[in-house]
């Protein structure tokens, strides 16, 4: 149970990681509001324009409309390749917690999300950094070894800072994406495909 077991964890992020969000978010926003989603730019708050014009999405724009996908369209995401498998590995072994930056009403939305994709593990929501729900997920399940996985490398600082012990693996799991992120400079590794990432978590929850 957790609070008693000293299983290996892994903490893992969902949206690109996990799910398909981008391809789906950039399909959607072409239909909905004639909006492109730039991959190659890097950076999300600056990656949205709007087709007629070519005019930048303010940013106090992007936010609503991630709230609206999420709201609304979270259907469309897909599974990224290798990730259900590789999960399905690593629990062997060890417990896993997704931990995901989305709002609290968000939490049973995506709790039955990944189930249909026959991911059933915790999922904890979040706002802001994710090194202090990670420090706090780790002490409640007493873990030994930890594997921390996310696409944002903001998240790989916070996590240095506040469980540096940690083992750090980014993944940018959207093929047109990955090219636009830099490897996070706080992560130990960068791995952006499932099979090979297994065996990299694998070896560190192990302790090999």
């Amino acid at each position: 149970m957790a609070g008693t077991t000293k299983r290996p964890l892994l903490i893992t992020d969902c949206d690109e990681v996990l799910l398909h969000m981008v391809s789906h978010f950039d399909a959607w926003l072409g239909e909905a509001h004639d909006i492109r989603f730039a991959f190659e730019s890097g950076n999300f708050g600056e990656a949205m324009t709007h087709n007629p014009t070519g005019n930048l999405v303010p940013r106090e724009q992007v936010w609503p409309l991630l709230d609206q996908f999420f709201r609304q369209e979270m259907h469309r995401q897909t599974i990224v390749p290798g990730a259900v498998e590789a999960l399905g590995q690593i629990g062997e072994i060890a417990d896993i917690v997704i931990l995901t930056n989305l709002g609290d009403e968000a939490h049973p939305w995506r709790v039955d999300q990944l189930a249909k994709h026959g991911i059933r593990h915790e999922v904890v929501c979040n706002s802001g950094g994710k090194g202090v729900p990670a420090r706090a997920i780790i002490d409640r399940y007493g873990a030994g070894s930890t594997v921390f996985v996310d696409d944002l490398p903001v998240h790989h600082a916070s996590v240095a800072k506040h469980a540096p012990e940690v083992h750090r693996l980014h993944m940018v799991a959207e093929p047109r994406l990955a090219p636009a992120v830099p490897p996070a400079e706080h992560a130990h590794i960068r791995i952006d495909d499932w099979p090979t990432a297994a065996t990299w978590i694998l070896e560190r929850l192990k302790g090999e």
